[in-house]
């Protein structure tokens, strides 16, 4: 693989990266609040996201580790998953500041 061709795929994985780590962020301070607040609910919904946290982790992993057609279903893959768990912490983001 050319230097260009790693520069490019490392770009990538450092951007998704990024974005993951600014979800879990807001996540960890959605979690915090809601405990603090005593908001099952929003406890539960928080809760919830931690397998698919865990899912885009391995994902993240297997990108790294792939090349070919096989890393852009890869990168395919964990932009959609990174998309659905930035609504869902958005969705809980807003029902915090409902409350």
């Amino acid at each position: 693989m050319n230097t260009e061709a790693t520069i490019a795929k490392q770009a990538v994985h450092d951007k998704l990266e990024s974005q993951i780590q600014l979800a879990e962020a807001k996540l960890h301070t959605l979690k915090v609040q809601a405990e603090n607040s005593k908001a099952n609910a929003e406890i539960k919904a928080i809760a919830d996201l931690f397998p698919k946290k865990q899912s885009i982790q391995r994902k993240l992993q297997d990108l790294k580790k792939s090349s070919g057609e096989a890393w852009n279903r890869a990168k395919a893959d964990l932009e959609t998953l990174i998309a659905d768990f930035q609504k869902s912490v958005k969705r809980i983001e807003s029902k915090a500041k409902a409350h």
